[in-house]
């Protein structure tokens, strides 16, 4: 059952450590030190009902209604279409930056965009609930419930270092310019995947 667990563990860091749309903005509100409780909670919470539905075999009915993931896909390029300029637009302004503070954003924001981040993200459901669902389940039936519990330590940990870790990057972005720059590399980041999701 170890082996499991360890195998479910590496295989959900192998998965979820890139760099993507919903990494981008768990690291921005880490910087800004910013609802990172809220949206550290909502990313692993997600990852574990998404991990879940695939030990159970959910992925088995994802995978026979390929219209589903196209519906998420469109969804996904509208959503990161218009987050990416709004973040390009927010980037050309510094009067609306504090010192060592992006531009605030309450609770509510925060939580509905990780949670936009997440879901209407195609990949999460190719990954998370197919591959690691398939994967999961050639370990036997106790044994894909190990798996199951490595791969959402994976994401808990993850998701905590990076919205936790990051106020210790803070001190180089101390400065507004900083900001502008991180905003503009995830904004960038958002419209690429955008155009690889409608090119996919």
């Amino acid at each position: 059952m170890l082996d499991a667990a360890v195998a479910g563990l590496l295989t959900g860091l192998s998965l979820i450590v890139a760099i993507g749309a919903q990494n981008a903005f768990v690291l921005r509100q880490g910087l800004a030190r910013e609802h990172v409780g809220v949206v550290v909670a909502i990313c692993a919470v997600s990852d574990l009902v998404l991990i879940a539905a695939g030990v159970a075999g959910i992925g088995t009915i994802v995978e026979r209604a390929g219209w589903v993931i196209d519906v998420v896909r469109w969804l996904g390029v509208g959503f990161l279409t218009w987050y990416g300029f709004t973040t390009l637009r927010r980037a050309r302004h510094t009067s609306g930056l504090a010192a060592a503070a992006p531009e605030p954003m309450s609770r509510r924001s925060a939580a509905l965009r990780a949670t936009a981040l997440t879901w209407l993200n195609p990949h999460v459901y190719l990954d998370t609930v197919l591959l690691v669902g398939s994967i999961a389940n050639t370990h036997g039936h106790p044994g894909r419930w190990w798996f199951a519990a490595g791969a959402t330590l994976a994401s808990v940990l993850w998701f905590s270092a990076l919205g936790f870790g990051a106020r210790f990057a803070s001190p180089l972005l101390a400065l507004p310019r900083a900001w502008q720059v991180l905003d503009v590399l995830i904004g960038l980041t958002m419209l690429g995947i955008a155009l690889m999701l409608a090119l996919g």
